[in-house]
């Protein structure tokens, strides 16, 4: 394994963007981070474009009449997806006028449309921006701000939100939407299925994993062409080694890299197939694995602790593996559903900022409670405060090297995570004398919740838009359900009372201004905040 000195190597590759705003607006030199190649790393030529790679070549392995995608109302297999992303990508060029480099909003549910548009984007050399459905039309406009974004494909049931946040920003100039009256399809089905893919280079940026960080302002993580290929053929293959019949099914939102890898990047990358449930929840998912046979499933650690209250009402018989990622999996947790299922999870950490995850573990070797072993192709290491590496049964920071790392869109933010080229995840881990890796807590005031990331500060600024409070203070308080919850101090305001009609004013006002599951689940009133001498909220106190 060598390292691969981005900054050197991004100079002698020509760049297929015609619009360079991305690599114009990366970390400078010095603090980006040193990337891994050869050995257990994977190596890339320098013109790549990964979603030829994961459509394109899956064809022509003679994959095309295997099926890519079961959903309820219809079935598509690789060819029909490669001809789908190619009539798109065609439209995308000749009728939206887009050129390589410039960024894309995806925002849609899970699903073929979803799918098929963010293979196109990638087809035609241009950046994706996947978004959650749920994000309100402000977050959307810090996101389209942030990445300097004027295209936007999306949902006909989504098109107000995206048209809200054109409002409030000069961006997403041309919109365009799927499942309204039929025009989108209509335009997409008269295209070639046929197309000239963009000559990219793998140091292009090929997507942007908007994510919010402790402020809670977004953070644009900008990912390679051969990032997408790399999480694939790092943890894909040496820790869920898919085999031709498996079928991938779970709940996280392709907008998460963790749904994005599990749902789009594995499958197609083994030439396998994804099956999406037809809406969201647990009890849809358990529906599909039992219509669709799925082999293995992806959640957060909620999510199994649901599908054991679930087990015994679907005929889950054809589950063999399951990956929980997005917060700690207990080993109780682990344990129990060992013991209803005989499945044993297989634990992940990974981040928006690195792709996907690099910490694991084969089903076979998993050892309750820890997270597992350094994946091939990465190196990590527990440091202390001076810097210097812990030895074994020591906590400290997790610091991550890899053929994937963080490259923050024009943020100065960066030189937090990347330091002396490793990246650091703002977790606190020890690790054993064997090798595996033991979560301890973060290290900073991200809420991790039900594998949701929350950023205190950004519920308390709506919090305080209402006008019964004060002052308010947000913090995650420890729930054996969720890891976390949002749990908000309120200082109320003079006149106002605190009780159950005005918490449930205070969640639906939270919910009505950002994505609903950032509202605080638990809203405590005191008549004042601990505070240091000049002012700052001490939240350590408010986490007890």
């Amino acid at each position: 394994m060598s390292t691969l000195d981005s900054r050197t190597e991004s100079s002698m590759i020509v760049s297929g963007h015609a619009d360079t705003f991305c690599r114009d607006n990366l970390p400078a030199a010095s603090q980006r981070p040193e990337f891994l190649t050869g050995g257990d790393a994977p190596v890339y030529p320098d013109r790549l474009n990964a979603a030829v790679e994961l459509l394109d070549r899956t064809v022509d392995k003679g994959l095309g009449d295997r099926v890519a995608i079961y959903t309820a109302a219809e079935n598509l297999t690789y060819r029909q997806l490669f001809e789908r992303a190619n009539q798109t990508a065609n439209l995308l060029v000749d009728d939206l006028g887009i050129v390589p480099g410039n960024r894309v909003l995806l925002h849609g549910f899970n699903g073929i449309a979803l799918s098929v548009a963010w293979y196109a984007v990638l087809k035609a050399g241009a950046v994706a921006v996947t978004t959650m459905p749920m994000l309100r039309a402000g977050e959307l406009a810090k996101i389209a701000n942030k990445a300097e974004v004027n295209f936007a494909l999306c949902d006909n049931k989504l098109r107000h939100v995206v048209e809200e946040a054109r409002e409030m920003t000069g961006k997403l100039s041309c919109i365009a939407d799927w499942a309204g009256d039929g025009a989108f399809e209509t335009s997409v089905a008269s295209k070639p299925t046929v197309f000239d893919n963009a000559d990219t280079a793998r140091d292009d940026v090929a997507l942007l994993a908007c994510t919010s960080g402790t402020t809670g302002e977004p953070k644009a993580c900008a990912h390679f062409h051969s990032a997408i290929l790399a999480m694939a053929d790092t943890f894909a293959s040496h820790c869920l080694q898919p085999q031709p019949d498996d079928v991938f099914a779970g709940t996280p939102p392709l907008a998460f890299t963790f749904g994005l890898g599990a749902f789009l990047v594995f499958p197609a990358r083994a030439g396998i197939a994804v099956a999406f449930p037809d809406r969201p929840g647990f009890e849809a998912l358990c529906e599909t694995i039992e219509r669709f046979k799925v082999t293995t499933s992806f959640t957060a650690p909620t999510g199994y602790r649901a599908m054991m209250e679930l087990w015994d009402q679907h005929d889950l018989s054809s589950l063999a593996k399951g990956v929980s990622a997005g917060e700690h999996l207990p080993a109780a947790t682990s344990d129990a559903f060992f013991d209803r299922t005989k499945i044993r999870l297989i634990d992940g950490i990974g981040a928006t900022e690195m792709i996907h995850i690099f910490i694991s573990s084969t089903a076979d070797k998993v050892r309750p409670g820890a997270t597992g072993q350094v994946v091939p192709g990465y190196q990590a290491r527990i440091v202390g405060e001076d810097g210097s590496t812990l030895p074994s049964g020591e906590t400290g920071k997790l610091a991550l090297k890899g053929p994937t790392g963080c490259l923050y869109l024009c943020d100065d933010r960066q030189a937090q995570y990347v330091r002396d080229g490793w990246n650091f995840t703002g977790d606190l881990y020890t690790r054993d004398a064997d090798g595996y890796f033991w979560y301890v807590s973060r290290a900073d005031d991200l809420i991790v919740s039900s594998g949701y990331n929350i950023a205190g500060p950004e519920v308390e600024q709506v919090l305080l838009g209402h006008d019964a409070v004060a002052e308010a203070a947000v913090v995650g308080l420890p729930d054996p359900e969720r890891g976390a919850v949002v749990s908000a101090f309120v200082v109320l305001a003079e006149g106002h009372d605190g009780d159950g009609e005005l918490i449930k004013a205070l969640q639906s006002h939270v919910k009505a201004e950002i994505a609903p599951y950032k509202y605080p689940r638990r809203i405590e009133f005191i008549d004042a905040l601990p505070k240091t001498q000049t002012g700052k909220i001490q939240r350590f106190k408010l986490r007890g």
